[in-house]
């Protein structure tokens, strides 16, 4: 059977496919739209990142595919209904990157709150802002606001916990009594409670109706202010003209995004510039460590799926 991996992927996890199957691995595909939608043909598994749309053409050319592999956790990129109707499993690498978001989640937050890592320069150049920078807050005694708790936000609130932070959250899937808060010790909230008490604020929901454009200007307008904003979720759930807007009026404290509408981003006037803005390329749940677990994960379960 044929393997063909159309993104980056661990080379040993590729091996451990190469050992079982006639494997394609060719990160540049997914940029190659011609050779992608040909190689298709032939795949018996298709193993995708974020990047590769499975829907319409691509999933058209499908045609002896028996399953998706999707080595991270979000679906938006990929037509789940079209490949149940064309009898294609789909397996997403579930809790596997869930570490690496909760550190990005918690280092952006302190690295915003704390505000006193940007004076290398003035510094090195003889300058002493000490002032200016003596303003910071500590993590510990904040309260996070987590928006979707699954695996990513339970960790997440782990984390968080063992800093002295708060934990509340906000599920729309979840009811207040599941034990799951319990267990955890996190505060169950409605999210308007969520937004306006929360010191920081971190989004782990996926790309749907429910949530598209859900942090909007009046959303960030009630806000705590001097909050901070998180999005490791996906782009077009935040209004980044208003994040950028509050950040240079100084009601929100800081916002960390690393996700967006499009991908890459482009030249964006708007966001140059923007005091206490952190944006990273789409790269929160990627690390060395969890790309091995993504990746081993993923090429398991294919090989169970194929076998």
């Amino acid at each position: 059977m044929q393997i063909l991996i159309s993104e980056f992927m661990d080379q040993r996890a590729v091996a451990q496919l190469q050992a079982h199957h006639d494997v394609v691995y060719d990160p540049t595909l997914v940029d190659d739209r011609p050779r992608l939608l040909a190689a298709a043909q032939t795949c018996d598994a298709l193993i995708v990142r974020n990047l590769t749309q499975v829907r319409d053409e691509l999933l058209a050319a499908l045609g002896q595919c028996k399953v998706i592999g999707r080595l991270g956790v979000g679906l938006d990129n990929i037509d789940v209904p079209g490949c149940d109707a064309k009898g294609m499993m789909v397996i997403p690498a579930t809790g596997a990157n869930a570490l690496s978001v909760a550190e990005y989640v918690i280092t952006s937050a302190m690295l915003l709150l704390r505000g006193a890592y940007t004076s290398t320069a003035d510094v090195a150049s003889g300058k002493w802002p000490r002032k200016a920078l003596s303003t910071g807050r500590e993590t510990a005694g904040k309260v996070i606001g987590i928006v979707g708790f699954g695996s990513i936000g339970r960790t997440t609130a782990r984390l968080a916990q063992g800093l002295g932070m708060q934990a509340i959250a906000f599920d729309a899937m979840l009811d207040a009594d599941m034990p799951v808060f319990r267990e955890t010790g996190v505060k169950y909230v409605g999210l308007q409670e969520l937004i306006m008490q929360a010191d920081v604020v971190t989004l782990h929901v996926p790309l749907v109706d429910a949530t598209r454009g859900l942090f909007d200007a009046k959303c960030i307008a009630s806000m705590k202010s001097r909050a901070i904003l998180i999005n490791t979720s996906r782009g077009h759930i935040v209004d980044l003209t208003a994040v950028a807007a509050s950040l240079r009026k100084g009601h929100l404290g800081g916002a960390a995004i690393d996700v967006f509408d499009t991908e890459p981003l482009g030249a964006n006037v708007e966001l140059l510039n923007c005091p206490n803005l952190l944006l990273t390329p789409h790269i929160s749940g990627v690390s060395a460590e969890s790309n091995e677990r993504v990746s081993f994960l993923i090429a398991e379960k294919v090989l169970e799926a194929l076998h």
